[in-house]
């Protein structure tokens, strides 16, 4: 239980959650975008349709929510690999925090602003 405890390996265990996580989502949302909101083409209708459904309006940002999750942890990586230092961190750390939280809410608003379309 150690391991987990130090927070640049659960930064870590979060990132490969997230990844296994991605596959899973990836594989429900083209299922089912293809399958009941793809149903004669994938027309703005029939998405609207199938975010209306509370089920699917919760995968659908649920996987938003770990798609954000991912690619900020995967930058996080790939600037941690450069050496920046602990102090330059914080500053990403802090950055990324506000740029996931934007995205997050940019990407709900879009979601629900879809889901109450009059149709």
């Amino acid at each position: 239980m150690r391991f987990l405890f130090n927070s640049g390996r659960l930064i870590w265990v979060f990132q490969v959650l997230s990844g296994i996580l991605l596959i899973v989502f990836v594989g429900l949302h083209w299922f089912f975008q293809h399958s009941i909101a793809g149903k004669g083409g994938p027309a703005y209708a029939n998405v609207v349709t199938y975010l209306r459904r509370p089920v699917f309006f919760g995968l659908e940002t649920t996987f938003l929510l770990v798609v954000i999750i991912h690619a900020l942890l995967g930058v996080r990586a790939i600037l941690l690999d450069l050496g920046l230092s602990i102090r330059a961190l914080r500053w990403v750390n802090w950055g990324l925090l506000i740029v996931g939280t934007a995205a997050l809410w940019y990407g709900l608003r879009l979601t629900l602003a879809l889901a109450h379309v009059k149709g």
